[in-house]
């Protein structure tokens, strides 16, 4: 039974990708017919026939869900009104009342699921860029078995999120997971940590999680950049008898920030609506060690306010935008790009 099963469902996705190549090879031949045919640019046409597949994508992916949501944040849409809800901008005032207002969950509000979320970012941010300038500055140094080194290091990054979630809650298991065994071992019963009970603790747990898998990609983003600045300003710092604190904050670190800030950004964003880690880790067990996106999650899928959710949504969008300006208005991260 199962196998059959499986069968009918790689035959049903099988179908699914042959549908989706032939819209593709029609939308191709159509943007090749008029480039040829009807703007007479042929030289232009391999351009747009390249261009295709990225903007479908974008369109599909991001544009119309990002419509749909903007619509749905209008409604009173929830599992009572799912097939006849109403829409006005009363709905949405409301929606965005409620965020701010009301409890989320079952008993948190917004405003401490900003902290933790700011509190979270935070973190995750200062040791993913600490940590990953020591070791891009260890691994520039001249050490032996470097190339090994980096692909040690790397792993944790190159791993799927699913698995390194997984895996990390394994260890955070009460009772055979590695840290409570060591604790256990060392100094008796009485020192296990509740890791999957305890809001405080649940939240150490998602923290550790993440910084090991993000460490690394900034990493190799700080490494790259060291393996730009030229060793004569080095030579030149140490000849006037700067220490390795001075060379460190006055010669890499200002010559690297064109490629430290954009990624510093980046990695606001990314830590800000990271799922994965706390929804592996957490599994929506402990309110308290929620953050926004997972909230969000809970109210659309677990609570079924859709209306509210998208309204949720559209906060904290707005929220992470302004976050983003000021950034880049303080730090000139797009400058630093553009130059």
């Amino acid at each position: 039974m199962s196998f059959e099963i499986v069968a009918k469902s790689l035959s049903q996705i099988g179908i699914t990708l042959a549908l989706i190549l032939i819209a593709f090879g029609i939308v191709e031949a159509v943007i090749f017919l008029v480039y040829n045919k009807v703007l007479k640019a042929g030289d232009k046409a391999l351009t747009g026939m390249l261009l295709a597949p990225a903007v479908i994508g974008l369109f599909l992916l991001i544009v119309i869900p990002l419509i749909y949501e903007l619509v749905l944040s209008f409604s009173n849409m929830n599992l009572h009104h799912f097939k006849d809800p109403s829409f006005g901008i009363t709905y949405f005032f409301d929606n965005i009342k409620r965020v701010f207002t009301t409890k989320i969950l079952k008993k948190m509000t917004f405003w401490p699921l900003l902290f933790q979320t700011v509190l979270w970012t935070a973190i995750q941010v200062t040791f993913h860029v600490v940590l990953g300038l020591m070791l891009a500055l260890i691994l520039n140094s001249k050490i032996r078995f470097k190339e090994l080194y980096k692909g040690i290091l790397i792993l944790p990054w190159a791993m799927p999120p699913v698995i390194s979630g997984l895996t990390w809650r394994g260890e955070f298991h009460s009772e055979y997971g590695f840290f409570n065994i060591i604790l256990r071992r060392l100094f008796g019963d009485a020192a296990a940590i509740p890791w999957m009970t305890d809001g405080f603790w649940n939240f150490v747990a998602m923290n550790i999680t993440n910084i090991w898998m993000g460490v690394p990609f900034m990493m190799v983003i700080c490494l790259g950049a060291l393996q730009g600045v030229p060793s004569e300003y080095y030579e030149a710092a140490a000849m006037d008898g700067a220490g390795k604190g001075t060379r460190l904050f006055q010669i890499t670190i200002p010559l690297i920030k064109p490629v430290l800030a954009p990624s510093v950004m980046l990695g606001i964003i990314w830590t800000f609506n990271n799922f994965n880690v706390p929804y592996f880790i957490n599994q929506f067990m402990l309110e308290t060690s929620d953050i926004l996106v997972t909230a969000l999650y809970r109210a659309a899928f677990t609570y079924n306010q859709y209306g509210f959710a998208a309204a949720f949504a559209l906060v904290i969008f707005f929220i992470l935008f302004g976050i983003s300006i000021i950034y880049m208005k303080k730090t000139g991260a797009l400058k630093a790009v553009g130059d």
